[in-house]
């Protein structure tokens, strides 16, 4: 199957757009992320798409952008931390090297700060981690063909155990 070599998956905190540039590094290759791609698509930022659209419209960017970016890029692909709610994209990641970067809720606290430009995090961000991360880890492991815990790891140590263990699989 065509499209992306590696594509990272996980809320937000877990490192994907850290980790997904040491990966593409190590590999040689391009590195794209989806929300990167709404942004660009809807010429505003992910935090004015949800205020001045609302979340329904930014999931239907973010589901053109993550088609568009499995048919089209070959490096690694990082995806917004909610894109794997939608069946659709969980179809499509199907058979492919997703990764689930697992981060706890103190490691993701901490790696996210007060939140600001996240508009999932308005109110009490370390409630609101907790709660994102009860819903969506489920889904994360379900899409998965890795897992990889990232609390308490630097990002080059998490991308050298991402490509060893991808490269052991095929």
């Amino acid at each position: 199957m065509a499209g992306p070599r590696a594509i990272l998956v996980g809320p937000m905190g877990a490192g994907k757009t850290t980790v997904g540039r040491l990966l593409a590094e190590r590999w040689g290759v391009g590195v794209r992320d989806t929300d990167h791609d709404v942004e660009a698509a809807a010429g505003k930022s992910v935090q004015e798409i949800f205020v001045d659209d609302g979340e329904t419209a930014f999931r239907l960017l973010e589901r053109a952008a993550v088609t568009t970016a499995l048919t089209e890029h070959d490096g690694v692909l990082s995806l917004g931390g909610g894109a794997v709610l939608d069946p659709a994209t969980q179809e499509a990641l199907s058979g492919r090297p997703v990764v689930f970067l697992r981060v706890g809720l103190a490691d993701a606290s901490k790696r996210v700060g007060l939140g600001h430009g996240r508009p999932l995090l308005l109110g009490d961000v370390r409630s609101r981690i907790k709660k994102l991360l009860d819903e969506r880890t489920p889904v994360y492991e379900s899409v998965a063909a890795l897992v990889v815990d990232t609390d308490g790891r630097a990002p080059i140590e998490i991308a050298a155990e991402i490509a060893t263990r991808l490269e052991d699989q095929s």
